[in-house]
């Protein structure tokens, strides 16, 4: 039950996409009038304010997808910029409230699902090809319709999702070995700019990695708290023992800074609250996930 836009808002604006909240039932004049007093261009991206796994999460090329999205959306949802870079990142961070600087504990790359034409195939069939992707075939055809019978041209490359869920198709892969102490820097420099944060995954859009650790030609695409997961667990090569380690590792971190917050203060979350914040999380999520 956490909000895409509340934690946006705890973030300083250099640092994401302009990104608006429409609550449901907004007409569509108002939701355009919206968007471009926001300075947001099309192609855009709309996605759930609160989410489940990218469920609901959609490129909106024009007016009539917009149009579209709204009349279905029977729920609150953002629309932002779609973010230019090309690459992405899941930086997994920890710091204690005690301390002045955190560190990364994984970072997990982000493979998309994109086809190359033959020239001679359709896109349904370059899908067929392989495996993973064909698993997404039923949402595919659902959102490209009888685009999906088209031939692709010969060397030709088409990003099926433009958005790293592995729940949508994304491969992820373990890029642990990426982190630095000039990438830690950069990442803890922005962290302490966010009130609060001291656990959790930041999904990150960039150019290079170079670039991403001198804090150039990035953006982050979500925030990520407590729910978060370190998903470099989910490389194919790693083993189940190696899931289990990381996330032993990631809950006790968790444990330590919650109970250090609480000497300072902050409450546990009451038994009662919790149970109802996990029906309001399932009523959401009967929502989204058919979207």
């Amino acid at each position: 039950m956490e909000s895409k836009k509340a934690i946006y808002d705890l973030i300083p604006s250099q640092y994401y996409p302009k990104t608006v909240l429409i609550k449901e039932g907004t007409l569509l004049d108002e939701i355009e009038k919206t968007i471009v007093d926001s300075g947001i261009k099309y192609p855009l991206i709309a996605k759930p304010d609160i989410g489940l796994r990218g469920s609901g999460v959609q490129k909106i090329n024009t007016v009539a997808d917009l149009r579209h999205y709204a009349q279905k959306a029977n729920f609150d949802y953002v629309v932002q910029d779609l973010i230019p870079f090309k690459n992405e990142v899941g930086i997994f961070y920890v710091r204690y409230p005690d301390q002045k600087f955190g560190k990364i504990t994984g970072i997990v790359s982000k493979e998309f699902m994109i086809l190359t034409g033959t020239g001679i195939a359709t896109i349904e069939e370059l899908i067929k090809e392989n495996p993973r992707y064909e698993l997404q075939l039923k949402v595919l055809r659902q959102e490209f319709g009888e685009k999906l019978q088209e031939v692709l041209p010969k060397g030709e490359k088409l990003n099926l999702v433009p958005y790293g869920n592995h729940a949508r198709g994304a491969k992820f892969i373990d890029g642990s070995h990426w982190i630095t102490p000039k990438l830690e820097e950069t990442i803890n420099e922005m962290c302490l700019q966010i009130p609060g944060f001291y656990f959790g995954r930041l999904d990150v859009m960039y150019n290079t990695i170079e670039e991403l650790e001198r804090g150039k030609n990035f953006s982050i695409v979500e925030l990520n708290g407590a729910a978060s997961e370190p998903t470099h667990i989910y490389d194919p090569k790693h083993s189940l023992f190696f899931a289990w380690k990381e996330l032993s590792r990631h809950i006790t971190y968790m444990y330590e800074i919650s109970v250090a917050n609480n000497k300072k203060g902050t409450p546990y979350l009451p038994h009662k609250e919790g149970m109802h914040e996990y029906r309001l999380h399932l009523k959401q999520s009967s929502k989204i996930v058919n979207f």
